[in-house]
Formats: C-alpha cells, structure tokens, sequence
C-alpha cells in the first residue's frame, strides 16, 4: 500500500535569511509526521509533506523559530 503525503503550505513573512530558514527547518522536521520541509527564503513560504498533519502543531513549531505563519 502506498502511503499519500498531505501538503501543507504557510507564508513566513518575517523569514529573511539563511538562519531563518534553518531554524524554521529545524523545528518543523522536529514535528511527528512531518516527511519533508522546503523553505523558499525568496518567496517567505515554506512548504511541509507529511502525514496527519495538525495546523496548530506546525504554527507552534514555526513560532518556536521565532516566526509567524501565515
């Protein structure tokens, strides 16, 4: 059986450099369920593939970086 990814996507509007970007990274991937992150520094967006992913739990792991998700 082959298992589906949800995507979930949020904007990072304070995000402006390459420690942003890890610290964002780091505490996502740190999120049960979480397969994958992108972090688009450019475009303040960060892309998350995983499975039952939970909303508040990944707004708490980005706001544990130091950022606001929207």
């Amino acid at each position: 059986m082959i298992d589906v990814l949800e995507e979930a996507a949020y904007t990072v509007p304070d995000m402006s450099c390459a420690h942003c970007e890890r610290a964002v990274a780091a505490e996502l991937e740190a999120v049960p369920g979480v397969a994958s992150v992108e972090v688009h520094l450019d475009a303040k967006r960060v892309t998350i593939l995983g499975d039952a992913l939970d909303d508040t739990t990944i707004r708490a792991a980005i706001e544990r970086a130091g950022y606001e998700a929207l």
